[in-house]
């Protein structure tokens, strides 16, 4: 039945360190491209009945444009990158991955925690710069570092990665609140309403999908609202936070830190605010929170999942 399958953007999960025989084995015919330009997704999906991507756009020109196409597999939980209405009509399925990146986020996050809160890239550069050698004393003590135990770390979202957050958050001795949900606010008196939250946590870890409702959530006045002395950590959507207002954050001191792995526009252009070399305590990663090797095997074994369930007639992970 399904026999022709196109992965457009493989270069952005594998880098020649991953297994790929189980998706190989799905079907018959695989062209597996390392990059695809927008100009390019037409001729490459021609005829094709699986269609693999991660963020390359399938819009509804290139979806009407495959009259072939019967399933579409992305490469990640979120599917912005497919116009699903168009999809729909077409009656193409389309299939996402999830919770593959649990492990690899809560571990970067907690990363980030701990390099803001014990100053590792502020002593690192003193050692860099010869300041610790010139030192009249055994040590440096010129960053404040703090511990976690007692400290309360927010979170906002909580699915399969807010929890996972929180799981390692224990072991640190945080103690731990979730922001009630967005959509339904008051539904569980366990939780924080969101004003409370930023007021009151020492680190905010940004867990949530980006919609209308999220977009710029953290804003100027949520920064405003925050402690001081507070960190901020985003391994969820770039929009969510108003880039240009943390900067400003950041630089007058508003906020304490923050530890960023998203942008609003990826990769970001060279006058992003956040590429600002003067932003203190600012640690910013090219998007690699979810890209252990281990999650990104799981992702080309999602996928291959996905694909042997529609074959077999019994879609999996269907959006």
């Amino acid at each position: 039945m399904t026999e022709r399958g196109v992965f457009l953007d493989l270069e952005t999960v594998d880098r020649d360190d991953l297994d790929l025989n189980a998706l190989r084995s799905t079907l018959s015919h695989w062209e597996m491209h390392p990059y695809t330009g927008s100009e390019e997704v037409g001729a490459r999906i021609a005829g094709a009945q699986v269609v693999v991507s991660n963020k390359v756009v399938l819009d509804a020109a290139a979806i009407e444009s495959a009259p072939d196409l019967r399933l579409i597999c992305v490469a990640a939980t979120g599917t912005n990158n497919v116009d699903l209405e168009t999809a729909r009509k077409r009656g193409v399925t389309v299939c996402n991955v999830r919770d593959y990146a649990t492990a690899a986020v809560s571990q970067h996050v907690f990363a980030m925690i701990l390099a803001l809160t014990t100053r590792l890239n502020a002593y690192q550069r003193d050692v860099a710069e010869g300041r610790w050698q010139e030192s009249r004393q055994f040590c440096l003590l010129d960053h404040p570092i703090r511990e976690l135990e007692g400290l309360t770390l927010g979170i906002i979202g909580y699915g399969a990665l807010g929890q996972g957050v929180a799981r390692a958050a224990k072991a640190f001795g945080l103690n731990v609140a979730v922001a009630e949900s967005l959509v339904s606010p008051g539904r569980d008196k366990a939780r924080w309403p969101l004003e409370r939250l930023l007021a009151e946590s020492d680190i905010i870890s940004l867990h949530c999908p980006l919609t209308e409702q999220t977009h710029h959530l953290i804003d100027a006045d949520a920064l405003e609202a925050m402690k001081s002395d507070a960190l901020l950590i985003n391994t969820a959507r770039g929009a969510i936070v108003d880039n240009a207002a943390l900067a400003t954050a950041l630089r007058q001191g508003i906020i304490g830190g923050a530890g960023i792995d998203v942008l609003e526009q990826e990769p970001p252009p060279p006058d992003h605010p956040l590429l600002a070399r003067d932003i203190p305590n600012l640690i910013l990663t090219p998007h690699i929170a979810w890209a252990a090797r281990e999650a990104r095997q799981r992702v080309i074994d999602q996928v291959a999942a996905n694909i042997r369930a529609f074959i077999a007639g019994d879609p999996r992970n269907v959006v």
